[in-house]
């Protein structure tokens, strides 16, 4: 492909495998996995917790290594990811394809073996969903491929909490939706950033096809629907008030933020404000999901009360 640098003469490291497993994006798959094995009833043996958590982490990594296959010509063509190991050249199309595949394969098994056929099966779907209908369906056809891909992304506390109890509650299926609003948004923040990388390479993410103004009207809308979302948990009655209070603390600022991107108009100044959004809408769901692990736990200690 033009623009591909041979891969006969860049022999693949090891760090550059891990680089096809997208570790960034992965780390916080499997941090929301992680809260969900702990939040859920039950106890699952600190061996079998370890599998469950690696096959995630392997699931998450084979997904973003067969989207780097299918997407390497877009990727050639954009600044933020030319230097990723396929388009670079440091790795062969047709091995990274390989490589994904039995990775995925292998996250399904191992779950599947050594934990529980229903996590191993909605792992298997989160797989399936990203690789089949975002990356080689949605990404390139719609700009609503985020609001329907972002299932994929929100899966993980649910397959977490399904190791653990072999089946699925109330209170994943909450955190499924919190992640699943919040994809939007954080997407849309880095995509207005970098929209004319994506016009250039011809995905139709919202700013390219609907403006800047629209995908701003739609970043403050899905933060306010983020932010009470956010608050599920506790109106459930499955965490306590301090739970509550620091929830309603983060989702007030992630509506401040989109608020005042709305409000920007100043081409700078509306960079700096996407760009600060970005960054802390990936703080926000970071900081939830510590705030249920401790809760979960001030509450196993018997320091609060639902």
């Amino acid at each position: 492909m033009t623009g591909f640098v041979a891969a006969a003469d860049m022999p693949a490291a090891v760090t550059d495998y891990v680089a096809l497993l997208k570790p960034r994006v992965m780390s916080l798959v499997v941090f929301t996995g992680l809260v969900g094995m702990v939040i859920a009833p039950g106890s699952l043996h600190p061996a079998l917790s370890a599998i469950a958590l690696l096959s995630i982490a392997l699931g998450a990594g084979a997904s973003g290594a067969i989207n780097m296959w299918f997407d390497r010509d877009i990727d050639a063509v954009m600044a933020r990811t030319a230097s990723r190991p396929i388009p670079s050249g440091r790795i062969a199309p047709g091995e990274a394809l390989g490589f994904g595949v039995f990775v995925a394969v292998a996250s399904v098994l191992l779950m599947g073996l050594m934990v529980n056929v229903a996590a191993a099966a909605l792992l298997a779907l989160t797989i399936a969903f990203y690789v089949f209908v975002y990356t080689m369906w949605l990404k390139r056809k719609t700009p609503q491929n985020i609001v329907i891909g972002g299932a994929a992304g929100a899966l993980p506390p649910v397959i977490g909490w399904a190791a653990v109890t072999g089946s699925v509650d109330w209170l994943p299926l909450a955190l499924f939706a919190l992640v699943f609003f919040w994809t939007p948004p954080h997407f849309w923040a880095l995509a207005l950033v970098r929209r004319d990388e994506y016009a250039r390479a011809g995905v139709p993410m919202l700013p390219v096809v609907a403006g800047i103004d629209q995908t701003k009207r739609q970043i403050l809308l899905y933060s306010l629907i983020v932010s009470p979302l956010g608050l599920l948990p506790w109106l459930m009655g499955a965490t306590s008030l301090v739970f509550g209070v620091g929830s309603a603390v983060l989702g007030s600022v992630f509506v401040a933020m989109s608020w005042r991107l709305r409000r920007t108009a100043a081409v700078n100044e509306e960079e700096q404000e996407a760009r600060r959004l970005f960054g802390f809408s990936i703080l926000y769901l970071f900081l939830m999901f510590c705030l249920l692990l401790a809760d979960h736990g001030m509450r196993a200690a018997g320091l609060v009360v639902t």
